[in-house]
């Protein structure tokens, strides 16, 4: 999309009525202006809003975004059009608002002039920014490069982020189906793909300024819930196979009860401390990479496939779930020990 356009729907998203000339702005009040040849980060309009008088400056110290009162407002589009230093308003720099708790990382946020001919890498910063900085190993090095084409392509093709989530439940569905019947390895491909989509549609999202409440719920409800499903189906197919599993229904348990448990862990230190668990130290956002979720878990039963037994891959899975589980109960002990509050390392 055009930068105006991007613009106007971070204006909307922001709850502000977009206007596209003096003329058109209230009689009184304040108003955000913004220079429609900028590509901005959405928090920073969002930041924008809530702070009259500031203005948003480049690294090398130009404004190109301010907050005034309407009477002001044609200072203000001078001041952005003539590239000057900001005049008698509170300079608000992008490493004040680095750190991106929703994304879980400490990163500038987008600011870009475009030209028309860095449209590339203006969409290649873009994608990187929709990144969450903390997730597991799969989605932080294996899926970028594709998604970022993939996701190119469904903006172009109009495709929605729903759509894209819808697919993914569809995979979903098949996966658990040839687990069920123990055609594991196409199961992985499914689940490869359903994970794979799972990165693209919020990516999509972000990119495209299209997320949306609905989306978000339908995306995070099939993630939360489709784990403990696909573990189930793949200790059924192994039974049709006929691998015996010693203490395989304990197992079975081990791995269903510490899914749920470890997202009740996860629950119980966001209520206590207001923020993710994975996020607190440097350790704590490395174990995020191998915890035991989905995708650290689909490796373990790819290798386990790849040498021929899905069995002992089960059985890999129920041991580090229950290491995992006790590795977050260790960390929520040192978090009510630690001296409050407690503050994420990335907003240091």
């Amino acid at each position: 999309m055009t930068a105006g356009e991007r613009l106007r729907r971070s204006f909307v998203r922001a709850g502000l009525q977009p206007v596209d000339r003096l003329e058109a702005l209230p009689a009184q009040g304040t108003v955000v202006i913004a220079a429609t040849d900028w590509v901005f980060d959405e928090g920073l309009i969002k930041a924008l809003a809530q702070r009259q008088n500031g203005a948003l400056m480049t690294p090398d110290g130009a404004a190109v975004a301010a907050h005034v009162k309407v009477a002001q407002a044609g200072d203000a589009v001078a001041l952005l059009e003539s590239g000057r230093p900001v005049e008698g308003l509170m300079p608000i720099a992008l490493a004040e608002l680095a750190y991106n708790s929703a994304l879980r990382k400490r990163e500038a946020p987008v600011l870009e002039r475009l030209t028309g001919a860095n449209t590339r890498a203006v969409e290649a910063v873009l994608f990187r920014a929709s990144y969450k900085g903390v997730t597991d190993i799969v989605t932080k090095y294996a899926w970028p490069l594709p998604a970022r084409a993939v996701t190119r392509w469904c903006a172009l093709a109009g495709i929605t982020p729903n759509q894209v989530t819808f697919a993914s439940f569809v995979f979903v569905l098949i996966a658990f189906y040839l687990f069920w019947v123990g055609q594991f390895a196409l199961g992985l491909v499914a689940a490869y793909a359903m994970t794979f989509l799972d990165t693209v549609d919020g990516k999509l999202a972000r990119v495209t300024l299209t997320s949306s409440k609905i989306g978000n719920v339908f995306d995070h409800g099939i993630d939360l819930i489709h784990p403990p499903f696909w573990w189930w189906a793949w200790f059924v197919g192994l039974g049709k196979l006929g691998f015996a599993l010693p203490y395989g229904e304990a197992m079975l348990w081990v791995v269903l009860g510490g899914y749920v448990l470890q997202r009740v862990e996860e629950g119980i230190f966001m209520r206590a401390f207001g923020m993710h668990m994975h996020a607190w130290r440097p350790f704590d956002s490395f174990f995020r990479l191998i915890t035991a979720r989905r995708n650290p878990n689909l490796i373990l039963l790819t290798l386990a496939v790849i040498a021929g037994r899905p069995d002992i891959g089960f059985a890999a899975v129920a041991v580090w779930t229950a290491l995992c589980l006790a590795v977050h109960l260790v960390q929520i002990i040192q978090a009510l020990a630690a001296p409050r509050p407690i503050v994420s390392w990335l907003a240091r």
